[in-house]
This record gives structure tokens, C-alpha cells and sequence, in this order.
């Protein structure tokens, strides 16, 4: 089909959105552009990821009568991108702003209407939420460097650790306010960002309030060339840098006193990052910023990362799994610095930790023989390279014993998963517990569950926990609390349990401790079976590993 030319202003949407649009599936959407010939052309993307004009796409919707039953969300986004457009970020801050302060001074009354809507089934703060999690779907969304990944903000969370109500915590490139809220507890650290896009730092200082993180401040300016907090030294630095291109303002900040480790090169902005982040970190502090791979070994950072070796305030390099950044596939690491706060605290080592082998959505807690500590003499050669692979494959002295060991752990894992699936038996058949049921809303008001972050626990021997927790699990109460998008939030006014007496809900409840022990352990085996394969396929392609001699 010949592609549409739109006005540069209209809103293009992935085929993806035109799924969530019209409440179908992906597969339903390219169906359509099979059978039916009057079907939107691509307006722009290519082959691999076509965009389709929204205006486009809602007249023929509206033709065909198909996405009628549209959610108030659904709704909400639509008209946030016909208002809006391409400066989406600025409609997604206004929301946030009217459901903060009901100040709808940048929105129209049709998108008030629908927000207020949405906040009588939702929290604001999870509508809001909603709204951020289309903008991430979004494959044209302005501004991708504003927004990190869940991916990348698990990872950075599960490695900057337990941090203190009474930290502070400070990120100089915070964009939305995604990682800067993600880390800590919400209410009573100092939260302090910096961004250099208004709307951005608006919607991160409302999702701040929503959050209910009050004591957050988020300035606007270029954090290297305009920096707004000279004077704040951060127990915790967490920074997803923009993208550093030559013109970071080298030439205007070559006297700057933040690059103590000495003046990065034009074409080195990613350790003027770094050196900033580790500028604002308090002595004691840490310092967690996310780097392309190439500043490890790239010839113009030798001086600058021997510096951070030499003086051993380098404590990790992490190699995170492929596809943690949403705006493209090339790898990053994770630095860990750390100010000391004496000599004697410096550090002796690097923790090289090389997770590459991982699934993007796979745990992040490093195996024993994904982490090494390396010695800072072994670090200061001629080319300072602090690329994790290196170090951490060279540890593998016996390659052949640790795939050995790690056949015998799968062998006993899987023997010891048949022993854990519980052995249950034929039951009247579906539909005979449909009896009498309970809200989980009322056994609130009654004392009886206890509703924490966590899972819901039973405060009374009356109410079994498992038994609880295994039924709030079951298909109807799935389909209530899971979110168009595929997101899990417990709809704790909707979701029912049967109503049976204790000594039965035991029984279940042992029946559902196993079922949740087995899939636990279900996600340890494939844990050692991802190694064992990367392990194989390594020994296999460098000599260490030979297969059967009767494999032909």
C-alpha cells in the first residue's frame, strides 16, 4: 500500500496502541490489515515498525464499529494525543497536575471529565501511572532519553540495595521522575532531580506528590552547563544519562571543578556524567549511573577511568543483560562509585559481575561465577580495559567441572520439582465452588486481612493465609485486577473468596504453599538451565567443551 503523507503534527500510533485503542490483540489488529483493503495505510516507521495516523485509525474504527467498548483510560489517552500530539509528556504532567491540585489550567474540560472519571475506580497516582505506561509503549513518543526502562530500573534498584527513610537521594538527568521515585521508600527521604525539559520535570514533581514522596524538588536546566544544585551532596546518586554526543559544553566547563578526575574529551560526555553524579556524592555515599559499554575500553577515557581505579573509589562494573534500554539493543553497564570517608576507606577491589547471559526479565541477583573481585593493580595496564566478560570469564579455570556441576544441580532440581507438585485428585468438576463468597473489601473493614505492599495476610485463625492468597489468584479474580496493558494490581473492592470452614481452607492452603513453593523453584531450575546452556555454548565455541562422540 503507498504510505499516507500526514500533517507533521498529527499523532502516529503503533500497531500495538491500535490494539490497546480498540480493547483487541495484536494478532486481531494485523488480521485487519489483512482482510479488510480500506485499512489505514502506514503513515510513517518502515516495514519493521509501521505507524499509523491516530485520526486514521479512529475513523476506520468508528466505520467498522469495532473498539466501541473502549475504557475510560483508552478514552483518556485518545484524547491526550489528539490535544496533545507529540507533546504528550506536557498532556500526561497536565493530568497529573489536575489530579494533584485540580489545577486544570492546561486541559480542556473533556480531559478533566475523563481523569476524574478514571480516579473513581483508580488512585490518581495509578492513573497517572496508566498514562506513563502507554507513553512507554509508545514507539514515536518525544523524549525517549526522559524515560528508563522498567527493565533498567529493576536493575539499578536491586543494586543500589535497602536505602534509608532519612537518605538523600539526588538524580541530575531524572527526565519523568521514573528512577528517581522507584528507589527507597516513598514517604521521608529528600528526593532532589534535575531536568532539562520542563514538562518532563513537571510530571516528575507530580508524580512525586501523587506518590506521596513530599519532600522531593525537581529543577529545570542542563545539569553539566546550568547546574541547579551546586551545593547538595547526595547519600545515593542514581543517574540514566541522555545520550552524550560531542557538545556537552566541554569548551565552556574545561576549568570546571567536578572533574577532579581529571577533563574529559569532547568525545567522552559520558564521564562528565559520571564525574558530575560523583560530584554531588556525600563522603560515604554512592554514586549508580548507567554507561554504554564502550566508555569501559575506549581509548580517549584510559586517563580518566585509571584515575577512578587508582584511587579506589570504583567498587562495581555490572555488564546488565542485552535489551535493557527501550530507545536501542547496544549493551550497558552499571557503575558503582563510592566517596570515601578516609583514606583507610577506599576500596582494594573492583566487583566485576557480567549478568550478559541473563534474560532482560531474569533475576539480577549475580550467580557465583557471574562476579569476580579483581585486584586494582590487575586493573592499571596499558589499556585499563573494565569490560566485566574479561575478567569473569578468565576466572573459569575448569569450565568442564562447572558444566558437570551444573548438569548434577538440573538433574536433582528436576527430581526434586516432581516431589514438590502436590499429588491432587479429581474434585465434582468446575463451577461447584461457586457457592458463597466473601469480598476481599470486607474482610478488611472486618480486621480480618491485613492489606500491606505485600500480598494480603490473614490477622485472624479463622482465615487460613494461603488459602487467601491462592484464591485471590484464581481466574476471575485475575481478570478483575489485570490491567489491559497486562499489569497485576489487586482490585481489592472486586476480588472475592469462597466462604468454607478453617479446617478446609487448611487443606487448601497446604495445597496452595506447594503450588507456590513448586513454581519458585520451577524459576531456580531455569536459572541453572540458562547457565548451564550459555555455559555449554561457550565451552562448545572455545575449545573447553567437546561433544559426545556418538552425537552424529
Amino acid at each position: 500500500m503507498k504510505e499516507s503523507t500526514p500533517p507533521a503534527s498529527e499523532p502516529l500510533i503503533t500497531g500495538a496502541e491500535i490494539a490497546r485503542l480498540a480493547g483487541v490483540t495484536r494478532a486481531a489488529v494485523s488480521n485487519w490489515r489483512r482482510r479488510y483493503s480500506d485499512f489505514p495505510a502506514p503513515a510513517d516507521g518502515g516495514g519493521s515498525t509501521p505507524l499509523f495516523s491516530l485520526a486514521e485509525v479512529r475513523s476506520w474504527l468508528a466505520k467498522q464499529q469495532k473498539g466501541n467498548d473502549q475504557s475510560d483510560d483508552v478514552r483518556l489517552w485518545q484524547a491526550l494525543r489528539g490535544a496533545f500530539g507529540d507533546d504528550i509528556v506536557a498532556g500526561i504532567a497536565g493530568v497529573a497536575r489536575f489530579l494533584a491540585h485540580d489545577d486544570a489550567s492546561t486541559l480542556d474540560d473533556n480531559l478533566t471529565e475523563l481523569a476524574a472519571r478514571l480516579t473513581e475506580k483508580e488512585s490518581a497516582a495509578h492513573v497517572v501511572d496508566l498514562l506513563v505506561e502507554r507513553f512507554l509503549d509508545s514507539s514515536r513518543r518525544a523524549g525517549t532519553d526522559q524515560v528508563t526502562s522498567p527493565r533498567l530500573v529493576r536493575a539499578v534498584s536491586q543494586f543500589a540495595g535497602r536505602v534509608s527513610g532519612k537518605s538523600v537521594i539526588f538524580d541530575p538527568a531524572c527526565g519523568i521522575g521514573t528512577l528517581l521515585l522507584a528507589v527507597g521508600p516513598a514517604e521521608g527521604p529528600v528526593r532532589r532531580g534535575q531536568e532539562i525539559d520542563p514538562a518532563a520535570g513537571d510530571l516528575a514533581q507530580m508524580r512525586a506528590a501523587l506518590a506521596g514522596s513530599q519532600n522531593t524538588a525537581i529543577a529545570t536546566g542542563d545539569s553539566l552547563r546550568e547546574d541547579r544544585w551546586p551545593d547538595l551532596r547526595a547519600d545515593l546518586v542514581l543517574c540514566d544519562p541522555p545520550a552524550a554526543g560531542t557538545d556537552w559544553g566541554r569548551e565552556a566547563l574545561l576549568l570546571d571543578a567536578r572533574w577532579e578526575l581529571g577533563t574529559p574529551s569532547k568525545a567522552e560526555g559520558d564521564l562528565a556524567w559520571l564525574q558530575h553524579c560523583y560530584a554531588h556524592t556525600a563522603p560515604g555515599g554512592r554514586a549508580l549511573v548507567v554507561m554504554p559499554a564502550s566508555v569501559a575500553y575506549r581509548k580517549a577515557g584510559r586517563r580518566i577511568r585509571a584515575e577512578v581505579v587508582r584511587r579506589g573509589i570504583l567498587t562495581d562494573v555490572i555488564a546488565l543483560p542485552p535489551g535493557m534500554v527501550s530507545s536501542h539493543a547496544q549493551p550497558v553497564h552499571l557503575w558503582v562509585l563510592r566517596r570515601p570517608t578516609s583514606v583507610s576507606s577506599v576500596s582494594a577491589s573492583v566487583r566485576m559481575v557480567d549478568l550478559t547471559a541473563n534474560a532482560p526479565d531474569g533475576p539480577m541477583e549475580p550467580a557465583a561465577e557471574q562476579a569476580v573481585e579483581v585486584p586494582l593493580i590487575d586493573l592499571l595496564n596499558d589499556s585499563v580495559d573494565l569490560t566485566p566478560s574479561a575478567y569473569v570469564n578468565a576466572s573459569r579455570e575448569d569450565l568442564p567441572a562447572e558444566y558437570r556441576a551444573l548438569r548434577r544441580s538440573i538433574e536433582e532440581g528436576l527430581k526434586h520439582l516432581t516431589a514438590l507438585l502436590p499429588d491432587l485428585t479429581a474434585g465434582e468438576g468446575p463451577g461447584t465452588l461457586d457457592g458463597a463468597t466473601v469480598s476481599l473489601a470486607d474482610l478488611s473493614r472486618a480486621g480480618l486481612v491485613e492489606l500491606t505492599d505485600a500480598e494480603p495476610t490473614s490477622t485472624s485463625d479463622q482465615l487460613d493465609t494461603e488459602y487467601l492468597r491462592g484464591f485471590l489468584r484464581s481466574t476471575s479474580n485475575n481478570r478483575r485486577s489485570t490491567s489491559s496493558s497486562g499489569s497485576y494490581r489487586l482490585d481489592v473492592k472486586g476480588a472475592r473468596i469462597p466462604q468454607m470452614a478453617v479446617g478446609e481452607q487448611r487443606r487448601y492452603g497446604v495445597a496452595f504453599r506447594a503450588l507456590r513453593e513448586f513454581e519458585e523453584y520451577v524459576g531456580e531450575v531455569t536459572r541453572l538451565a540458562e547457565q548451564a546452556g550459555a555455559l555449554a555454548r561457550d565451552g562448545l565455541t572455545n575449545g573447553a567443551l567437546l561433544p559426545p562422540e556418538d552425537a552424529a
